[in-house]
């Protein structure tokens, strides 16, 4: 007879304890009171304040904020030159937009696989996987830890490949010393509430090159501009402007804007408390043979947005759907991040098999992300450690 997907007893918690969750405080409301009752309510000078913020913050010389990160996500593939007939290279352990930015552009997503012991992006999987069409590459920082940007950009610049490093999880991470943001081709941030720091919805693309920064501009506000040197026809006053490209209305308001500004004042206090987070996570499940633990390169300064958990189904009698359960008994609600992107059924309408990635697949049935965010509690992590503790203890083979 199967045990139940329960460990028995009563459970570590009385209330419920979810994985992510944003953390607001006076200053913040403060912040976004503040415009709400100036005159700028969208396209105001907190976006100005942003951007600048967010390349004092990085070291990137340009910064374009818009309306989220698949927004961003979206007009870096334009102005990569993604298109018709192109490629583009992701990971299939991400969310789903770091593919769909590639079918927006009418291009075809391609699927490297991860590492199994980091689970970002492999060089070597993405060096197999280039072929004649490869336009860009998307480099996902997975959980916040900075995917190797070194030999990515490498293999990249070499065949005149853009890269774009998905950073929507890595916001206050570092590698090799110098902040994420200024590194790749361009970086793409995000500010959903689960994130680090939260906007409430908003995203952002960070980049060095004047070049890219000028078509960002243009994607992100429907194509139009306003700046003379741009115009195909002559002025007709001080109100004209024109439309010389096709773009979105991918604009970030200034009570996000807002929001965002005060939550990075934040950022260090936050970076700090995630990391105490893992550290007493990494030391109480390290012991556990049961347990796999992910492990990070030395290169990565890292910020972390999700912590991994993985099972080892071989030597436990429960499959991770039971852990999973087994967890919400003890009134603590995990997530799994994430389905591999082309396991959903819209992609294998496009003809995309299972198979593709072995080791994103096999992390996918082994993993779950546990509770992890700044106003975790001591007494939180403890309770979250005992539960696996206890589950591992009853279920262990």
């Amino acid at each position: 007879m199967e045990k139940p997907a329960i460990a028995g007893g009563t459970p570590v918690r009385d209330t419920k304890l979810f994985y992510g969750h944003q953390y607001i405080d006076a200053a913040d409301v403060k912040a976004v009171e503040e415009v709400l009752i100036s005159n700028d309510l969208t396209c105001g000078p907190k976006v100005i304040a942003l951007e600048q913020k967010l390349c004092a913050l990085t070291g990137a010389k340009y910064a374009v904020v818009c309306s989220n990160g698949t927004a961003a996500l979206h007009i870096a593939a334009m102005a990569a030159g993604v298109g018709a007939g192109d490629e583009l290279i992701t990971s299939p352990i991400t969310f789903a937009a770091s593919a769909n930015c590639a079918l927006y552009c009418g291009a075809t997503p391609v699927f490297a696989d991860i590492d199994p012991e980091t689970y970002n992006i492999d060089p070597e999987s993405v060096l197999e996987k280039i072929t004649s069409k490869t336009k860009a590459v998307v480099a996902v920082d997975y959980t916040g830890q900075a995917a190797k940007l070194e030999e990515l950009m490498a293999l990249c610049h070499k065949r005149e490949i853009v890269l774009i490093e998905d950073a929507c999880h890595s916001i206050g991470t570092k590698y090799k010393g110098k902040p994420v943001g200024s590194i790749a081709d361009m970086t793409i941030f995000s500010f959903h509430p689960v994130k680090t720091v939260t906007g409430g919805e908003g995203g952002a693309v960070l980049t060095n090159r004047k070049d890219l920064y000028e078509k960002l501009l243009l994607y992100r506000s429907h194509g139009i501009t306003k700046k003379e040197a741009y115009y195909v026809n002559e002025s007709h006053g001080p109100w004209y402007h024109e439309q010389i490209d096709l773009g979105y209305n991918y604009r970030l308001t200034d009570i996000q804007c807002a929001l965002i500004l005060s939550q990075i004042d934040k950022l260090p206090q936050f970076s700090k408390r995630r990391k105490e987070i893992v550290e007493q996570y990494n030391k109480a499940f390290l012991q556990i043979p049961q347990l796999f633990v992910q492990r990070e390169i030395p290169e990565s300064d890292t910020t972390r947005h999700l912590y991994i958990l993985r099972i080892r189904p071989e030597l436990l009698n429960i499959d991770r759907k039971g852990f999973f359960e087994a967890m919400m008994a003890e009134n603590i609600y995990c997530n799994v991040h994430y389905i591999p992107v082309y396991w959903h059924p819209y992609y294998e309408k496009l003809g995309y098999k299972k198979g593709l990635c072995p080791n994103a697949e096999k992390l996918y049935q082994e993993m779950m992300s546990l509770p992890i965010y700044y106003s975790l509690t001591d007494k939180d992590v403890n309770d979250v450690i005992w539960a696996v503790q206890k589950i591992v203890n009853y279920y262990k083979k």
